[in-house]
């Protein structure tokens, strides 16, 4: 299967729908491609994450966001329950990505009958069921309710950072694999004898997401979530590996056709090489790839207080000027100087709007190739710097 097509989000009736309103006019055909883009890029995610007092819920929710326990608008933890109402927790880069922070099941405000009644199940597109030591009675009693209900569920079995720690420092014979084996075995074990058909428990330190088995997590979410839910999901995944940064590359990169395609027909009736419409266009994405991978200003500096790595060092390992600054149309001219190719497609579409008959068509096409060849130069670079300040992060904490 070609990346793209793993990444396809526009239906072929959808594309149907397109065709029809270039056929009327080219601005409704620019009108109905950015319609399905905006659509795509806002797709709501609902994540419902649940779980008694002290098992980690509240941590995970702000891990999984990037933010810290400290930072303004994370969920509340402590050793009491924090959680006495269903509250959202939005991605800080993706509002359209919200954690929602579930009381847990059996609290007296929240009594196991009626529960998912009363925290509204039906707007959530899954539950994360969340435990530091065997799963119990209300927890499979909320498992097997959503199932029926007809939503997805998935066991974490959280701190397991804590449980390594422990056993290594009481087992002189200690083996990492089989203890976490172990402990894997141990809740299934547990939730078959209560019920739950072929159980799949991931073993998550939320202090330490990038290890244990949020990667087993995030490609059974991945594989499992509607497809036009997924490219939330991934763009919204925490930078805390080399494959997540390449999936959300992936996904970002299978849009770059739609937009030039709104380049090609917005060429027909405009009268410069990179037109202001053009120009605008990929401002507005390359803001979207600064924000998605996290090298705005506020993501950085987030990251530099998790990861103890001084704001300074993450920003000098990024080689272009796009993380951690304003992207306006005097950046990106500079920076498209830099780059031969792209100067060149430019100057081509340039040269081709002399031509009174043919002039038009060819510089569609060039405004289109034009856009295309920038964004994929402007992706591959700021996924580039993702990957190093990533890499920076990661080596500081190990």
């Amino acid at each position: 299967m070609a990346m793209e097509d793993q990444w396809s989000f526009i239906t072929s009736e959808q594309q149907m729908h397109i065709k029809t309103a270039i056929e009327k006019s080219l601005a409704e055909g620019v009108a109905k491609i950015n319609e399905y883009l905006e659509e795509q890029n806002n797709t709501p995610l609902k994540i419902a994450v649940t779980g008694e007092c002290g098992s980690g819920k509240s941590t995970f929710i702000n891990a999984f966001r990037g933010i810290n326990d400290s930072d303004e608008g994370a969920a509340p933890t402590g050793v009491v329950e924090t959680t006495t109402e269903v509250k959202a927790y939005p991605h800080p880069n993706l509002p359209n990505v919200t954690l929602w922070d579930l009381p847990g099941v059996g609290t007296p405000n929240f009594p196991a009958d009626g529960y998912l009644k009363k925290v509204g199940f039906e707007k959530f597109d899954f539950f994360v069921i969340i435990s530091a030591a065997r799963f119990k009675e209300n927890d499979v009693r909320l498992a097997l309710e959503i199932k029926r209900m007809g939503k997805k569920f998935y066991f974490l079995r959280s701190k397991i950072d804590f449980d390594i720690s422990n056993e290594e420092r009481s087992k002189i014979n200690f083996d990492r694999q089989e203890t976490l084996k172990a402990i894997r075995e141990n809740c299934i074990e547990g939730l078959r004898h209560e019920g739950i058909e072929a159980p799949q428990v991931f073993l998550v330190s939320s202090l330490e997401l990038h290890q244990f088995d949020f990667h087993l997590l995030e490609e059974t979410l991945e594989r499992e979530l509607p497809e036009h839910k997924r490219h939330a999901f991934v763009c919204a995944l925490p930078k805390i590996s080399k494959e997540i940064i390449k999936k959300q590359k992936d996904a970002y990169q299978a849009q770059i056709k739609y937009y030039s395609a709104v380049s090609s027909l917005g060429a027909a009736v405009l009268t410069s090489g990179l037109s202001n419409v053009d120009m605008a266009l990929v401002k507005k994405v390359v803001v979207q790839y600064v924000i998605g991978f996290g090298l705005d200003e506020k993501s950085l500096k987030r990251l530099s207080d998790s990861s103890g790595v001084p704001y300074s060092e993450l920003l000098s390992v990024m080689t272009s000027q796009l993380g951690a600054t304003t992207i306006t149309d005097e950046l990106i001219q500079k920076l498209l100087k830099q780059s031969p190719i792209a100067l060149a497609l430019i100057a081509a579409e340039e040269i081709s709007r002399f031509f009174v008959v043919i002039g038009i068509p060819v510089s569609m096409i060039l405004s289109g190739v034009s856009t295309y060849k920038i964004l994929k130069l402007f992706l591959n670079v700021v996924a580039d710097d993702a990957q190093r300040v990533f890499e920076k992060a990661v080596k500081k904490t190990q």
